[in-house]
């Protein structure tokens, strides 16, 4: 009976120290340099990103484009669906003075979710847009309402396409929700920074096949345009 004890005691050291060594063993994954916290130069401009993980794609180059003339800062996190953007905007846009917020919703709106939550699931199975089209353009004005708060210059960017065969999004939807966001941005008389077109006229050579995402090079050439329509509205 004692020795059935040891054994099994001895079983469950071994085990125990074989998870411990596994784990640390493990590589720790690298923080995102992307949401490192940047050190305003004082005499420059403040600028806030807001978007997902297009955003997050372009987000070094645009900083890099930017330099010497603004401290560009983005949200901590993926922006997700605008209904992450109602629960979060206060928290992201704190007690700070931002003098341009460049800001997008939409692609976490349009993808389909599975009756329990499945992400990027397919309509011909029963999948519902995250947050329908109605209700996007509802959540899009409340967010536009409480950015205009901040007193700074605002861009909306419009949603880019969505390539033949991308999982849970389907081509067609971009343009509709775009559609969406301009009747919100026209009431508000905010411009629109055209994404869209670039991504679409460029498509294979900017995103990556039946990906909503993009390649480096092409997250590049968007951190460009950023850039270029960040530095024409601190002109004005």
């Amino acid at each position: 009976m004692k020795s059935t004890v040891f054994l099994v005691a001895a079983i469950v050291f071994v085990s125990a120290n074989f998870e411990l060594t596994a784990q640390a063993k493990k590589p720790k994954r690298k923080p995102n340099p992307v949401f490192a916290p940047i050190k305003d130069d004082p005499k420059l401009p403040r600028v806030l990103l807001i978007g997902d993980s297009i955003s997050i794609g372009y987000t070094l180059a645009t900083r890099e484009f930017l330099k010497g003339k603004a401290n560009l800062h983005r949200i901590p996190t993926n922006g997700g669906p605008t209904t992450r953007g109602l629960a979060s905007i206060d928290a992201w846009l704190g007690k700070s003075k931002w003098d341009v917020i460049h800001f997008n919703w939409g692609l976490h709106d349009l993808k389909y979710m599975g009756p329990n939550g499945e992400n990027l699931f397919p309509k011909e199975k029963g999948g519902k847009p995250q947050v329908p089209l109605a209700a996007y353009e509802k959540n899009l004005e409340k967010l536009v309402v409480r950015l205009k708060k901040t007193g700074a210059k605002l861009i909306w960017r419009n949603t880019t396409p969505i390539p033949p065969g991308s999982k849970g999004r389907y081509v067609g939807d971009s343009l509709k929700y775009n559609e969406a966001a301009t009747r919100v941005m026209k009431r508000h008389s905010i411009p629109t920074h055209d994404l869209f077109t670039i991504s679409k006229n460029r498509m294979k050579e900017l995103m990556l096949p039946a990906n909503v995402h993009y390649k480096k090079e092409g997250s590049r050439v968007l951190g460009k345009d950023v850039a270029r329509a960040i530095v024409e509205a601190l002109k004005k």
